[in-house]
This record gives C-alpha cells, sequence and structure tokens, in this order.
C-alpha cells in the first residue's frame, strides 16, 4: 500500500471505531476532498448526544416544572413527549442551518459571518472550515432512523 492507502485505511477504521455510518465514505471524502468529515461526525455526534437523545425520555417531561403541571392536569405522557421531540428536531436543526449559512442576510453588507473551525487535538485550527452539517444531520443519528422518531 502507499501512503494515500494507508492514510484512507486507517482514516476508516477509526470513523467505524467512532460508529459513523458508512465510514469508508466519510473517509474516502475526506481523503480525496479534503473535507473535515471526522470533525463534521463528531459535531453532529455530540449534538444528538446532548440536545436530542435526552428527550427519548419519558421521564424527562417531569423534570420541568410546566410538563409536570400539564401531565398532572392529564396531558398524554407520549403525546407530549413527541410534540417536544418534534419541537428539540425543529430547534436542533434552526441552529444547524444557521451555522452552515455563515452570515446574517439581514445584517449590513460589511457585517461579519461567522465558521466552525476544526481543530487538531492541542485545540489548534487546522485550516479547514467543518460545514455542511446540515448535509448530514439525519444520516446519523444513533438510532439509525434518521429522527423519525422525533419529526
Amino acid at each position: 500500500m502507499n501512503s494515500a492507502e494507508d492514510a484512507l485505511a486507517a482514516l476508516t477504521e477509526r470513523m467505524a471505531e467512532l460508529g459513523t455510518p458508512q465510514p469508508d465514505s466519510w473517509a474516502s471524502s475526506e481523503i480525496s476532498e479534503g473535507i473535515p468529515q471526522q470533525a463534521r461526525y463528531l459535531v453532529l455526534r455530540r449534538i444528538w448526544a446532548k440536545a436530542r437523545t435526552q428527550w427519548r425520555d419519558p421521564g424527562m417531561l417531569r423534570r420541568n416544572e410546566t410538563l409536570a403541571q400539564l401531565l398532572t392536569r392529564g396531558a398524554d405522557q407520549e403525546l407530549l413527549a413527541e410534540a417536544l421531540r418534534g419541537v428539540v428536531f425543529d430547534a436542533v436543526t434552526a441552529v444547524i442551518m444557521t451555522i452552515d449559512e455563515g452570515y446574517d442576510p439581514d445584517a449590513p453588507d460589511n457585517a461579519p459571518g461567522w465558521t466552525l473551525a476544526e481543530t487538531d487535538s492541542d485545540g489548534n485550527t487546522t485550516g479547514r472550515q467543518v460545514g455542511g452539517l446540515h448535509e448530514s444531520l439525519l444520516q446519523v443519528d444513533p438510532n439509525g432512523v434518521e429522527a423519525a422518531d422525533f419529526c
């Protein structure tokens, strides 16, 4: 094997260890196109873990005073949880789209924009932008159902 093949094999193995769906495709894209796919996957995986998977736990509803009151008044727990998962999905999608957009279209022309940048394990920027998160949000659903249980 040559160094490019070695790099592809190592990255494919790493992506598989991380739980990436179709790790060979993600690794190939990173190597051949220079897209920071490992960083993209890690951001999306973290979003799923922190912002979304907790709403699969119906007990989460009772931890919020207002939601607990609705349940006490007879609201259907599963229906309420389903509605909240939809709201969370919409909010997460809006934030991801805003990050990917990189600028405020309502701001003046000379206003700054933003970007999500890849860093190495020491926190130093690599010079590569992490974008297109919205393109892979559904694909990395840890339940493998492309957020069908959130929509």
